[in-house]
């Protein structure tokens, strides 16, 4: 039965049932591992294009019919010969460039919007690195009919309903006007198109957007499910990032021998040690040629003050009772500080006395 339970226990601490801890975010971060949703810069690259094309969609036709007039009305004319064909790519390539720079620019820039806005600046090397298995097939496999496989053929299908909803009601409202293109001109036709073209995308795009904000909703329960920690990865975290307790134990306890082996050692250099008499014990030398006032040189309490009288003791040092005086020298001086000027009279009166009992009025042995 108790074997039983200790198996249950264990497998309890194992279930990934805690909330991420600062640490772990912080490491899979480093990994490229955060929350995001693919759709969001996609669905604001659209948008952008699409608004860009709204104010300057004139200004780029005329420079694409510009550079097509030119190219049926000037190049024939020209002799084929290495250098005009030359000047006729160059010339055509830089307008090309003055016309797609402005939609370059802004997908770079709605790009870089779109994953900035979700986790920050990033920058992790850890995705790029080659992994077998990445190449698994078994694990392939077992990626392609997981339950985020069917989620995102679910997204799927669920855009290309809502886009092709979108785009028929735009063209049934139009229904009219699309039918009598026929009785139009070219430019007439090409021209409501083209405004057709751009309330579609804007339309699809900002219905792309809608659904980018739903699926990074989902995108973040899913990475903080995934991140999620049990009880014992919180543990193995903890004497990772602060040490064994058993270990800092252990160093507490060895730091603790030192620093009384330490203060044991200044004892035989001592001229008093004050006590409390059972609590406190505290250390004082003075010497006149030195010091400008009585130091104290060790102090401790109960096991630390049992250590230093025994040590005052062996090394003939005069112990002398004084409990207000010890318990004020304990609380307000630290080691190797002088005695405040508070306390120079009750220290005054201590080191006279047990000067009187060397039988020397100077400071020091």
């Amino acid at each position: 039965m108790n074997v039983r339970y200790r198996v249950d226990l264990q497998f309890f601490s194992q279930e990934k049932t805690e909330k991420a801890t600062p640490q772990k975010r912080l490491e899979s971060r480093k990994k490229g591992q955060v929350a995001r949703s693919a759709e969001i810069p996609g669905a604001l690259i659209m948008l952008g294009v699409f608004l860009l094309l709204t104010f300057v969609g004139g200004y780029m036709l005329e420079g694409f019919l510009s550079m097509l007039r030119n190219s049926l009305s000037q190049y024939p004319g020209w002799e084929v010969t290495p250098q005009n064909v030359d000047r006729m790519f160059k010339e055509n390539t830089l307008e090309a460039v003055k016309i797609a720079a402005p939609v370059m620019l802004v997908a770079l820039v709605m790009g870089v919007l779109g994953n900035y806005v979700q986790f920050g600046f990033l920058f992790a090397t850890d995705p790029l690195k080659m992994k077998l298995e990445k190449i698994n097939p078994l694990k392939g496999a077992k990626r392609i009919f997981s339950v985020r496989a069917v989620v995102e053929l679910l997204k799927s299908i669920l855009k290309i309903v809502l886009i092709s909803a979108v785009t028929f009601g735009l063209l049934w409202t139009k229904r009219e006007e699309v039918l009598l293109l026929s009785q139009k001109s070219i430019g007439q036709s090409l021209q409501f198109i083209g405004t057709l073209t751009v309330q579609i995308g804007l339309a699809v795009a900002v219905l792309l957007l809608f659904l980018a904000v739903l699926d990074y909703v989902y995108q973040k329960y899913d990475f903080e499910k995934n991140i999620r920690m049990s009880k014992q990865d919180i543990k193995d975290e903890m004497k990772k990032t602060e040490g064994d307790p058993l270990i800092k134990s252990k160093i507490k306890e060895k730091q603790r021998e030192l620093g009384l082996n330490r203060m044991i050692s200044e004892i035989p250099h001592a001229d008093v040690v004050v006590t409390n008499p059972t609590h406190f014990a505290v250390a004082l030398k003075y010497d006149d040629q030195t010091m400008e006032a009585p130091t104290v040189t060790a102090k401790g309490a109960d096991f630390v003050a049992l250590k230093l009288k025994e040590a005052a003791k062996e090394h003939n040092i005069i112990t002398m009772e004084n409990k207000p005086l010890a318990r004020a020298l304990y609380s307000q001086v630290e080691i190797g500080q002088a005695v405040p000027e508070e306390l120079f009279k009750a220290v005054a009166e201590v080191l006279a006395y047990v000067y009187s009992i060397k039988g020397y009025p100077g400071g020091g042995n």
